[in-house]
């Protein structure tokens, strides 16, 4: 969830069939982008929320091109009031938001190689005073723009594999707080918070100690809380697609490549010619 200064993140903008109900928009850091431990995008969770809805026949419209890396809540706060996201977000029945870890995460000095982790516990006070009060305003802002829209508020998993046991409990105990200011927030604003915890298996979800983003398979859990929050089936493992990461340098191009298109025709593409950073053929694969 590191700062990334310029980067233009994929969208999937498409429709299906017309019994599909979902308008699904995905706000927030670089967990809703789906970034990898190695600085790539690929299908991270909001994808496979999207996979999953569409499999069961309940999607109409999804886009992840609101989620940068990087993003803290003030972020996400001030993209939510671009012209770009109102447009996006005044017909979205669905909203998931991941975010806050960075208003935390940016402060904490981590060292991989000898695991020792280390933080200011008055400087990590403000950021998370400041997490909650723009969290406030960025669900009233959201509840605003996106009227008919069910939101739902991710929760964060511990995201280190390499920490000493004795600094190990005050980063989980950080953690912990910003995940109950995230619930309490989403509770105040009759929104649904969705917990998301990687079971103390984090070496099996974080395989780069050196990063904090999970693998495929730690986006199919937090897809899956959110399935199980929404009383859907859930994802296997053996469904999840084959990874096929971009760099950031490459969405860069494809962003402009789809500008370009888009701006040809504002008519909706059916299914069969999604525009999208990953290409129809990604998703074709899995679905046909």
């Amino acid at each position: 969830m590191k700062k990334v200064l310029i980067v233009l993140l994929a969208s999937f903008l498409f429709t299906s069939s017309a019994s599909a109900k979902e308008l699904y928009v995905a706000l927030g850091d670089s967990l809703a982008a789906g970034q990898t431990p190695y600085a790539e995008i690929d299908n991270g969770y909001t994808d496979l929320i999207a996979m999953q809805l569409m499999r069961s026949g309940q999607l109409a419209s999804f886009t992840k091109q609101l989620a940068f890396p990087g993003y803290t809540v003030g972020d996400v706060l001030e993209r939510v009031q671009t012209e770009e996201a109102r447009q996006l977000l005044k017909n979205a029945t669905l909203v998931t938001i991941s975010a806050g870890a960075n208003d935390l995460l940016s402060l904490v000095s981590h060292n991989s190689a000898t695991g020792s982790i280390s933080y200011s516990q008055l400087t990590a006070n403000f950021a998370l005073n400041k997490a909650r009060k723009d969290y406030t305003e960025l669900l009233m802002q959201v509840n605003k723009l996106a009227p008919q829209a069910k939101v739902y508020v991710m929760g964060y998993y511990f995201p280190y594999t390499s920490v000493h046991e004795t600094q190990i409990q005050g980063v989980k105990e950080q953690l912990s707080i910003l995940n109950n200011i995230l619930q309490r927030i989403a509770e105040q604003s009759e929104a649904e918070f969705v917990p998301v915890s990687f079971g103390g298996e984090e070496a099996r979800f974080l395989p780069n100690p050196s990063d904090v983003h999970p693998n495929m398979e730690g986006y199919m859990l937090m897809a899956n809380a959110f399935l199980e929050k929404r009383g859907l089936q859930k994802l296997s493992a053996a469904e999840l697609p084959k990874p096929n990461p971009v760099t950031f340098k490459e969405l860069l191009k494809q962003r402009e490549h789809q500008q370009t298109r888009e701006e040809k025709s504002q008519v909706a593409k059916p299914i069969e010619e999604v525009v999208g950073y990953y290409g129809y053929e990604r998703w074709k694969r899995f679905f046909l």
